[in-house]
């Protein structure tokens, strides 16, 4: 054994025993009489040791020469520290040191391993395994390590059983691209790795196995924003001879039990909005009900007199800042600026305060009469103190400029507390959306997803209007998962295809072995997908994954510490039947 004990564990109680430890040097303290070591690993720090009077010279003039994350194993007696540091879990106590092995060296390391460090973001990735060193990223994945096997004790004490499903697939349309692999034992053939394991989850469910769940890997080749990866994790899960009530109270259990584990959070309420009133009160489908400032449409009160801003104005829309009216001429303009940014693409913006007298002050007050204001709070449930934010343009442009608004403001007010939970269930999505570039329907979720019970028919004649038997959980603003109720008969998942484009040649091609299983008894079933990575990061009090995984890629779906993707060079190229046309 390489140590007795970890360097987190000792203390007073340990007085006078001989010990072993190993670690990495967290930093030394040289006074040439005597030396004072910090040792760390996984579990914590523990203070050495060395001096002219108790230590050997040799065993002396090795630790003067110790660098900064050199690995060493010591032996040493337990001793009271004269200088105790209250901070420290082995503050008390500090090792005399008799024995000194050096089991590696270490060049001085790109940056600082602190909890602060001095090292940037794409630097710490280059150097990731160093970085993991640091307590907040060693943390976050000891933390992530308690998320799951939470999850794995709840879903099995549930009933849930946990099977894999492949990875190496055929490509299927689930809304973002494949990664492919290509097949050298089936030359010009491709598997593709999967979006989801969507369809063997399906056929899981035609196999008997009820109540299935897998934590597993996801790939999708797409843009990455600031914080999406290339691959992610999603506790997948699926359950037959249910209706989406029962889906509804098995994860708010789920997610009820995790924040009372993991966060001491006490949730009761999970409340229901649709779809239609989280986009007409919020701007998007994920809203964030910490916190008010729900819109308030004004073009009724605001496009009957001589301001051609509003009147040319599909859609006029407010919110209310609390206590916004003490924001200073700056501050608003600092707002403006922030909307016009390109990320945002506003034009503009019209602003109202309410004053404590009941009066009000806009930028619009030569168009505008202190009852259309008061018409303007009304609507918005601006009060006295506040400040009313006004946007306009063609509506699904601005709803999605007032939300991104909204959140700003919220960041800037310390709304969005982050041990503070609030989830939410938004119920009722469309089940197809207009793809004005290939200008035919897409599946909103994904192929396989039942419409509302009654309105197939409207497919015919209303594709637009047809809601799906889909549901998302969004907790402070995120979509942590979403699932719905599938399609079980071949019938209907042929008219599913059709409207979606396929002819029955494709549909037969892609997914003619979950249509046969259909034939041969498919229960009704339905499930949901959580993604760890974020559920993870939001249940950790932050909202960036890259810091809950080991490993993350950077925005560009790079690996820069291992230089990933690369080249193949030409003799793989030729035996996996490849030739780049670059």
């Amino acid at each position: 054994m390489y140590r007795s004990h970890n360097c987190g564990e000792l203390n007073i109680s340990h007085i006078n025993e001989e010990v072993t430890l190993s670690g990495w040097v967290q930093k030394s303290r040289n006074k040439g009489f005597i030396v004072w070591i910090d040792l760390r690993d996984r579990y914590g720090i523990t203070q050495l040791v060395f001096d002219e009077e108790r230590t050997s010279l040799k065993i002396l003039e090795q630790a003067q020469q110790l660098g900064r994350e050199f690995v060493i194993q010591i032996h040493g007696t337990v001793i009271e520290r004269a200088a105790k540091n209250p901070n420290m879990i082995t503050g008390e106590i500090e090792i005399l040191v008799s024995q000194l092995t050096i089991l590696n060296k270490a060049n001085i390391p790109p940056f600082t391993i602190e909890d602060e460090t001095d090292g940037g973001e794409e630097l710490r990735m280059k150097y990731r395994y160093l970085d993991i060193r640091r307590n907040p990223v060693k943390d976050n994945l000891i933390f992530r390590h308690k998320v799951t096997q939470e999850v794995r004790n709840y879903l099995t004490k549930e009933g849930f059983i946990e099977v894999e499903t492949p990875y190496l697939i055929k490509s299927t349309p689930e809304g973002a691209r494949d990664f492919v692999v290509p097949s050298r034992m089936n030359e010009g053939q491709f598997y593709a790795l999967p979006q989801s394991p969507q369809t063997f989850k399906q056929l899981l469910m035609v196999g008997g196995l009820d109540k299935y769940f897998q934590i597993v890997k996801c790939f999708r080749d797409e843009d990455l924003r600031a914080d999406r990866q290339p691959e992610f994790t999603q506790i997948d899960c699926e359950m037959s001879f249910i209706e989406q009530e029962d889906i509804l109270d098995a994860f708010e259990g789920l997610t009820r039990h995790l924040l009372k584990k993991i966060n001491g959070a006490e949730v009761e309420k999970f409340p229901r909005i649709l779809y239609d009133d989280a986009i007409r009160l919020y701007g998007n489908d994920k809203p964030d009900i910490r916190f008010g400032m729900q819109f308030g449409e004004l073009n009724h009160v605001s496009q009957h007199k001589e301001f051609n801003v509003f009147n040319s104005a599909e859609l006029v829309v407010g919110i209310a800042v609390p206590n916004g009216n003490s924001f200073s001429r700056k501050d608003i303009d600092k707002l403006i600026k922030w909307l016009k940014r390109p990320q945002i693409g506003a034009q503009g913006m019209v602003y109202v305060r309410c004053n404590e007298d009941g009066t009000f002050k806009s930028s619009v007050d030569k168009f505008y009469a202190h009852d259309d204001f008061s018409k303007w709070a009304e609507i918005t449930g601006a009060k006295k103190g506040d400040l009313i934010c006004v946007l306009s343009g063609i509506s699904a442009k601005v709803r999605t400029q007032l939300s991104a608004l909204r959140m700003e403001i919220a960041e800037h007010l310390g709304l969005r507390k982050p041990n503070e939970f609030a989830p939410l269930w938004v119920l009722d999505f469309p089940l197809l959306e207009w793809d004005e570039d290939a200008q035919r329907y897409h599946a909103m979720h994904h192929p396989f997803t039942s419409p509302k019970p009654g309105q197939l028919e409207l497919l015919k004649t209303n594709p637009s209007s047809v809601k799906a038997n889909a549901y998302d959980l969004v907790l402070n603003g995120n979509e942590i998962g979403g699932g719905s109720i599938r399609i079980h008969d071949k019938e209907t998942q042929a008219i599913m295809f059709d409207y979606l484009g396929f002819t029955p040649e494709e549909a037969k091609a892609q997914f003619g072995f979950l249509m046969d299983a259909f034939q041969y008894g498919a229960p009704p079933h339905g499930g949901l997908a959580f993604g760890l990575d974020r559920l993870v990061a939001i249940l950790g009090g932050q909202e960036t994954i890259r810091d809950f995984i080991a490993f993350p890629k950077n925005n560009s779906g790079r690996d820069v510490m291992i230089d990933a993707p690369s080249s193949l060079d030409k003799e793989q190229l030729k035996e996996l039947y490849l030739k780049l046309d670059l």
